[in-house]
């Protein structure tokens, strides 16, 4: 994601949990099999319409649930490009960044409409209205922009290994 770069919204209603992202029936199986049944207890043809760089759009308490990590996996592996709401579940708000997945927290969210176009400022970050409004969205330290930026903790962690062994 690069500074205002422009997103399809998805819109969601409150309370999304972590067995409506990541279904308990397909959880035998691995990550791309997971993801095809996404949301699709609430929004069916999500999986296969969502685009990379789409985002989401929610109301409150988006992620409550179980601590499965497969339910932020399934966004990155659809290439959700980052899930706005005005709250998060606890356990899905570190597996989000954990995976590289953008998270902002966001009151005035409720403003933004299905389809909208939105614009993202990567570096603030910030949100941009259709109407070129700037939501006031809650600060990501910049730890966790480190982490969105690298592609998750585990990608985070193997580049500054390969840091460390070229500096010696």
């Amino acid at each position: 994601m690069t500074p205002a770069t422009t997103h399809r919204v998805w819109r969601l209603g409150p309370d999304i949990d972590t067995d409506v992202l990541a279904p308990g029936h397909a959880m035998k199986h691995g990550i791309d099999r997971i993801a095809e049944h996404c949301l699709e207890a609430v929004r069916p043809e999500f999986a296969r319409e969502v685009r990379p760089g789409d985002v989401i759009v929610a109301g409150p308490n988006f992620g409550i649930g179980s601590s499965r990590e497969q339910a932020a996996a399934v966004l990155v592996k659809l290439g959700v490009a980052a899930v706005i709401a005005p709250a998060f579940g606890g356990l899905y708000f570190r597996n989000a960044f954990n995976l590289g997945l953008l998270l902002l927290t966001c009151a005035e969210s409720e403003t933004l409409r299905e389809g909208d176009c939105i614009a993202m400022d990567s570096i603030t970050p910030a949100v941009i209205a259709p109407d070129g409004t700037r939501l006031a969205c809650e600060p990501v330290p910049a730890f966790l922009m480190d982490m969105v930026r690298a592609g998750g903790l585990m990608n985070q962690l193997r580049q500054r290994a390969g840091k460390e062994a070229t500096d010696v």
